[in-house]
């Protein structure tokens, strides 16, 4: 007979048998409700982390986009081509940068970028391409943009509009008599 057999050990050992095996099952229920607890903020703040870096990513191509149309030589204004127009103007001798790097889209974590085209096939702004719900659902007012009440992501565009061409004054005409 094997000294660890359950009819030799005494009433009182037997019925303690699996209390320690229910205690650790317990103390593993509680570890794995306070980690998902944690895991819900965590998943939240970088979720309203990626729309800051979405609003301020999407300001700085619209402000890139300004820069690159204003900078047109001649009369004519130009809107970019391509989104690489924006790192490197070969419109000019030297080398222009209006923007040091094309950023990737913060909310699918991906280079691609929806285009707002512009009346003569140039770019005029972008949007994100993400169909998720945004945090921040009103209408926002920021620095030189105003984006409108949005559903996903990809309803806030950010385009560059120009201001309107300022018209000389008229003189007030005195009524003939």
């Amino acid at each position: 007979m094997r000294a660890g057999n359950a009819r030799n050990r005494p009433a009182a050992a037997r019925r303690q048998r699996g209390f320690t095996m229910a205690a650790v099952l317990a103390a593993l229920l509680i570890l794995a409700l306070a980690t998902q607890s944690v895991m819900t903020y965590v998943s939240q703040q970088d979720l309203r982390e990626r729309e800051a870096d979405l609003l301020r990513i999407g300001q700085a191509y619209a402000q890139a986009i300004g820069a690159y149309y204003e900078a047109s030589p001649g009369n004519l204004k130009r809107w970019p081509r391509t989104l690489d127009d924006l790192t490197e103007d070969k419109r000019f001798v030297g080398i222009r940068r209006h923007m040091r790097e094309a950023y990737p889209d913060p909310m699918t974590r991906s280079a691609n970028w929806g285009l707002v085209m512009s009346g003569d096939g140039g770019i005029a702004g972008v949007h994100s391409l993400s169909t998720a719900q945004p945090i921040r659902s009103a209408a926002m007012e920021l620095d030189t943009l105003s984006l409108p009440a949005a559903g996903r992501y990809a309803d806030w565009e950010f385009v560059y509009r120009p201001p309107l061409p300022q018209t000389a004054p008229t003189a007030p005409t005195a009524p003939r008599r």
